[in-house]
C-alpha cells in the first residue's frame, strides 16, 4: 500500500524564478533591446526581435525539463484530445473576434502604428510573426505563468491577473485602444486556461485571431 506522504508534488525551485522572469518579462526586454538598436518596425529589427524571442522559448523549455525537471503537461501541453483542443481553439477565437471588433470598433481601432508596420513586411514575415504570437505568448502569459505562480502559492485568481496585467500593458506601444483589445481577449483567454488548462486550445485560438486580422487582409489584397 503506498504512503500518501511518500509522493511528491510538483514544487517551485529557483529554476522557477528564472522561468517566471524569462515568462513575463522576455518578450518586454527583447522589445525593448531591438527598439533601441532598430527604432521601428522595420525588417531587421523584426528579424532581429523574432530570432531573440525564439531563444527565449528555447531557454524556457530549457527551465521546464532541466531546471524544474517537469513534465510539459505542467504548462498545459498534451492535457486534451487534439481534436477537442481545435474546436475549443475556434470556439476562442469566434469569442475574441467579436469581442475584439466591438471594441475597435468603438475605439475607432484600425491596427496602430504596429499594423501599418506589418503591412509593409514581406507577407512571409508577417505570418512568422502571427504564428510565433500566437504560440509564445500563450505559452509565456497563459500556460507557464499561471501554472507556476500557483505552484508558488498563489491563488488562481491571482495567478491569472498578475501575467494578464503585464500582457496586456505590454500592448501599450501601440496605443491604448490596443491595451484595451488586449487585456479584453487577454481576460477571454486566462478564463479558458484557468477552466480547461488547454494551452493548445488557448495557441490555436490566438493565431486564428491574429491571422485573420492581420494575415487575411493582406492575402485578400494580393488576389
Amino acid at each position: 500500500m503506498t504512503n500518501p506522504s511518500s509522493t511528491t508534488a510538483p514544487k517551485a525551485n529557483s529554476a522557477t524564478w528564472v522561468g517566471l522572469f524569462i515568462a513575463l518579462f522576455g518578450l518586454l526586454i527583447v522589445r525593448w533591446a531591438t527598439a533601441l538598436v532598430w527604432p521601428g518596425y522595420g525588417f531587421t529589427a523584426t528579424i532581429c526581435k523574432e530570432i531573440s524571442i525564439w531563444l527565449c522559448v528555447v531557454a524556457l523549455f530549457v527551465v521546464i525539463r532541466r531546471g524544474e525537471a517537469m513534465p510539459l503537461t505542467s504548462i498545459g501541453l498534451g492535457t486534451s484530445p487534439v481534436g477537442k483542443s481545435i474546436l475549443w481553439g475556434i470556439v476562442l477565437a469566434v469569442v475574441c473576434m467579436i469581442v475584439g471588433g466591438v471594441i475597435a470598433s468603438l475605439t475607432h481601432f484600425k491596427g496602430g502604428e504596429l499594423g501599418a508596420a506589418l503591412f509593409k513586411l514581406p507577407l512571409w514575415l508577417v505570418i512568422l510573426v502571427v504564428v510565433r504570437a500566437g504560440l509564445v505568448e500563450e505559452l509565456f502569459y497563459r500556460g507557464y505563468a499561471i501554472e507556476r505562480l500557483q505552484l508558488l502559492g498563489l491563488n488562481r485568481y491571482l495567478a491569472g491577473a498578475i501575467p494578464l496585467l503585464i500582457f496586456g500593458f505590454a500592448h501599450v506601444t501601440n496605443g491604448w485602444a490596443n491595451v484595451a483589445i488586449a487585456l479584453a481577449l487577454g481576460v477571454i483567454l486566462t478564463a479558458f486556461y484557468l477552466w480547461r488548462r488547454d494551452l493548445v486550445a488557448n495557441i490555436i485560438g490566438h493565431f486564428l485571431v491574429d491571422f485573420i486580422s492581420i494575415v487575411l487582409p493582406r492575402l485578400l489584397v494580393h488576389s
